[in-house]
Order: structure tokens, then C-alpha cells, then sequence
């Protein structure tokens, strides 16, 4: 089975491409290999090729549901895929506006309404539409995940999808980032902010990926040219892509159910290893 890392832009270009982590875990499940990273500079090459491959398990760096207080709020389906059907048809320009109205009138320090998965992921809501603008993500994203072929588990198994040959799970890289280097910072969009400090921290991660320096117990193989690429890539979608690809091999090994907790909302879904 395939596994696979996504670090997504819901706008990528050959300057911001996406990045996809690919590997294998050995016969005991201790320990990655990676292939060499693939990057799409257009949403179609990268659905394009999900829809190719024959079989896979991937964590996806975006969110896979709103927030249920948000969706009941605006009247929209509370069932995911009518939902998704729903949002996929509207424009981002509809989405900034009620997503802005919705802030508006709420009180500071609680504009934004957020996802069970949130706090223990210290992950952003994914209603946000700027820094980061994950809400477009969910946008360009999850439909064409659903037109390759993916399931979701917590979200949509449709009938007879037990033996499912796509299976997309939302990761988080920044999870498992503070796991292993709390919370320095490791990357920048900006150049001005390419520190080399920022890219001690990105060898840092990398060399405690490969101890398995974390309580996911997956120790990453690296060969030395994949490290520099890591510590070299100073927007961290590199290791942002390794960092889902783990949390996806880890998955991986607690099908059908993924390692996801019971009872979570399936309108709002959970973040793996969350």
C-alpha cells in the first residue's frame, strides 16, 4: 500500500507547488522509507495523479469538515457529503463574505467558531480564510479528493467501501512538529525570514524523525541527500510533507479505524494522531 504526505496549497504555481511525500513501512511497521518528494504546480496534476494510483492511505495538510456551530449557523447541510456539495459550489469570494459576516458579529477573542479537533491538534479553525487561508484549502481540495476516489473515514464510508483502495485522512504536520521541537519555528514563505536558526530547527526534525523520537514509535530512513533537501526546502513544505507522511504510516497500521478516537462528529471530522 502506498502512503502518502500532502503539504497543499490551494493555489500552488511552479514558485509554491504541492508537495507529496511517498514511502513504505517495512514488515514490523517500525520503520519509513521515502521515495523522492513529487510537486504539482496545478490542483488538476495533483487529482491526476491521485486518480492514477491503484491504492493508497495519505495524510492530507487541510481540513476535511467545518465547524458544526458554523454550518448549523448559516443553514447549510449537516450531512457531510451534502455539505461538501454545498461549499463546493460556492465561489471563494461568497466565502469570505459569510465567513467575515459570521466573525463580525461575535465578540473579540471569539470571532471564529472552531472544530472539536482544534484544541487537542492546536490546530487553526478551518473556517480562516487568511494565515492560513485553510478554508479555500477545504475548498479546492476535499471535492477532488471525492472525484479521485477517496474515503474518509469518520466522515464518508459509502456502502461497500469496507476494502477501499483510497483512503484520505486531514493531517497535521504541525502536531507532530511541536511533538518533536516544541515550538521553534522552522519555516518561512518569506525570505527575509530564512534564518539559519529556522533551518537548525528543520535539521532538528529531521534527525529526530529518523530516532523516532516521538510516541507515534515510526523511525524515518533517510538517505543524505533527502536530509539536505529537508534542511535545504526553507518554506518547510518538504518536511511539512514528511511530517503527514508519518502521521499516514501510522494510520495506517490501526485499520479500519485508523487510530481515529470513537464518537467523533461526522460533519466536523479529526485530525490523525490528534
Amino acid at each position: 500500500m502506498l502512503l502518502l504526505g500532502c503539504d497543499f496549497s490551494s493555489a500552488p504555481s511552479p514558485r509554491k507547488a504541492i508537495v507529496v511525500a511517498t514511502g513504505s513501512l517495512d514488515a514490523a511497521g517500525r520503520v519509513l522509507s521515502l521515495a523522492d518528494p513529487l510537486k504539482f504546480s496545478t490542483l488538476q496534476a495533483w487529482a491526476d495523479w491521485l486518480a492514477a494510483q491503484p491504492a493508497w492511505i495519505g495524510a492530507f495538510d487541510f481540513p476535511f469538515g467545518l465547524p458544526r456551530e458554523l454550518v448549523e449557523h448559516l443553514g447549510w447541510p449537516v450531512t457531510w457529503p451534502e455539505l461538501v456539495a454545498h461549499y463546493a459550489a460556492l465561489d471563494r469570494a461568497e466565502i469570505r463574505r459569510l465567513f467575515a459576516a459570521f466573525c463580525a458579529a461575535r465578540p473579540a477573542g471569539g470571532k471564529f467558531a472552531h472544530r472539536a479537533t482544534d484544541a487537542p491538534a492546536g490546530s487553526s479553525p478551518s473556517m480562516k480564510w487568511v494565515n492560513p487561508p485553510v478554508a479555500y484549502m477545504l475548498h479546492a481540495g476535499v471535492p477532488r479528493l471525492l472525484a479521485a476516489g477517496a474515503v474518509f473515514p469518520g466522515l464518508h464510508m459509502p456502502q461497500g467501501s469496507g476494502l477501499a483502495r483510497r483512503v484520505a485522512l486531514e493531517g497535521y504536520p504541525g502536531l507532530l512538529a511541536r511533538e518533536l521541537i516544541g515550538r521553534r519555528s522552522y519555516k518561512s514563505d518569506d525570505k527575509a525570514r530564512q534564518t539559519e536558526e529556522r533551518r537548525t530547527a528543520r535539521a532538528d526534525l529531521a534527525e529526530r524523525l529518523v530516532r523516532a523520537d516521538t510516541r507515534l514509535g515510526i523511525a524515518v530512513r533517510l538517505a543524505p541527500a533527502q536530509a539536505e533537501l529537508l534542511q535545504a526546502d526553507a518554506s518547510g513544505d518538504s518536511i511539512d510533507a514528511l511530517l503527514c507522511l508519518v502521521q499516514a504510516a501510522w494510520a495506517s497500521l490501526r485499520a479500519p479505524g485508523f487510530g481515529l478516537p470513537e464518537g467523533i462528529d461526522p460533519l466536523e471530522g479529526w485530525i490523525v494522531t490528534a
